[in-house]
């Protein structure tokens, strides 16, 4: 693992089992950058029983309901060092906050 050879503390949270919060998702979105629907697993199988209509594919807060609903579709690993995240594919992504 990346932030094993490079000697980096880090904290693994399995939201997957554990859940996560709204709050969480925000935090996650605002630090990576990126919008609801590029935290989202498109081809999980979750996801794509949901069937989700275009107009709620463009509703973010809707999106962030799902993701807290169904944790298992969000993309991982998630990587947060301070101020910035990535996620954490492909792997060299890592880098660019390290």
């Amino acid at each position: 693992m990346i932030l094993d050879k490079e000697a980096k503390l880090f904290d693994i949270i399995n939201y997957c089992k554990e859940g996560i919060s709204i709050k969480n998702i925000k935090m996650i979105l605002k630090k990576t950058g990126i919008e609801p629907i590029n935290l989202i697993r498109k081809k999980d199988k979750i996801f794509v029983n949901l069937e989700l209509s275009d107009t709620q594919l463009r509703d973010k807060e809707f999106l962030i309901g799902i993701i807290n609903k169904y944790p298992k579709i969000m993309e991982r690993p998630i990587i947060i060092n301070e101020n910035k995240g990535v996620i954490g594919r492909p792997p060299e992504n890592i880098y660019k906050i390290l």
